[in-house]
């Protein structure tokens, strides 16, 4: 069984900047979908980045594109998301996703409808105060 090692959470104002990690361990394949969603309590999990940790550009929400950064070290089986132009519709509990898939279907991972594939981190909450 996958499991999840998320860090990076915490507080920050608006405009600042956070990095987000998480490390897969326990699943023999090195080459996997990996990603980050986030949620708000009154609203649906959102699919915000994904990366094939074996290579290939990752999958960006139109809400974080230009400036989340997302990227994969698949010597470690982990990622690593840099945020940055944080803003207060940033807060949330992120969730770390695992697919256990040889791509990321193109980005359409990130719909909350195929959510059930995959392996979910603990959370980590992200405030952005304004």
């Amino acid at each position: 069984k996958v499991t999840l090692a998320e860090s990076g959470g915490g507080s920050v104002q608006a405009g600042g900047s956070l990095r987000l990690s998480c490390a897969a361990s326990g699943y023999k394949y090195n080459n996997n979908c990996m990603g980050w969603f986030r949620q708000t309590p009154g609203k649906e999990r959102e699919g915000i980045a994904l990366v094939y940790t074996g290579g290939h550009p990752p999958f960006y929400s139109d809400s974080v594109k230009g400036r989340f950064i997302l990227s994969p070290d698949s010597a470690k089986n982990s990622i690593y998301m840099e945020m940055t132009s944080l803003q207060p519709e940033d807060t949330a509990t992120y969730y770390c996703a695992f697919f256990r898939a040889n791509s990321c279907l193109g980005g359409r991972y990130l719909n909350p409808d195929l959510s059930h594939f995959a392996v979910w981190g603990q959370g980590t909450q992200i405030t952005v105060s304004s």
